[in-house]
Formats: C-alpha cells, sequence, structure tokens
C-alpha cells in the first residue's frame, strides 16, 4: 500500500480550510485516511500551520511519503528536519562549551605594575 502525507480540503465554497493526514495514495483526496496529523489555515494572517511532529516523524519512518505541499508544511513546522536527524542524513554538532581563559597578571619579580623597580 502507498501511504501520502496530503492535504485534506475542509471548509465552505472558497473558503478552503486542510487537514493535513496520512492516507492511501490509491483514495481520493477527501476520501478514507489512516490518521489527521494536523491542519493547515492558508487564509489567516500570518498562514496557521499546527502539525504534530512526533506522529509525523513516526509516520515519515515508516515509509510515507509527503506531497511537494505537505513537505514544505513539514519543513516549516520543523518536523522534516528532525526526520532529517532522526534517518542520519543531517549531522548535529553539540555546541561547545567554551571557556574563558583566566586573565592572569604576568608581574616580572623585582617590578610593579607601573614598570618601577621596588629595590629603592
Amino acid at each position: 500500500m502507498a501511504v501520502k502525507i496530503r492535504l485534506m480540503r475542509m471548509g465552505k465554497k472558497k473558503q478552503p480550510v486542510y487537514r493535513v493526514v496520512v492516507a492511501d495514495g490509491r483514495k481520493q483526496r477527501d476520501g478514507r485516511y489512516l490518521e489527521a496529523i494536523g491542519r493547515y489555515d492558508p487564509r489567516q494572517e500570518p498562514s496557521l500551520i499546527e502539525i504534530e511532529n512526533d506522529k509525523a516523524i513516526d509516520w515519515l519512518s515508516k515509509g510515507a511519503q509527503p506531497t511537494e505541499r505537505v513537505r514544505k508544511l513539514l519543513e516549516i513546522s520543523g518536523a522534516w528536519s528532525a526526520y532529517k536527524v532522526s534517518k542520519g542524513e543531517i549531522h548535529t554538532v553539540a555546541p561547545r562549551k567554551t571557556t574563558e581563559p583566566v586573565a592572569e597578571e604576568l608581574v616580572e619579580d623585582g617590578t610593579d605594575e607601573e614598570g618601577d623597580s621596588e629595590s629603592e
């Protein structure tokens, strides 16, 4: 079964709202789906994108193929990069803990801070 992650149109005429669903690729666009993993409302400013990233990553790891538009939505939500990291295609490096070197006063023997000798 070819599983796809795609948009399912909802809403009234000329006022679309979409659900992000996981469905069999052979089913019709607004037909039966396996699981709803989010929603998308392009009419709001800015557009509303709500995707459950854990479910999306789970379905992607099982082999579900996102459509072009859903892939862009997954990139915006952060699920696509998290999937790539879990798959091993993107390598992340933990940030280094930088320690500032302690400023040590270099005072030579027999001189004070101005450079005068103390033997006077």
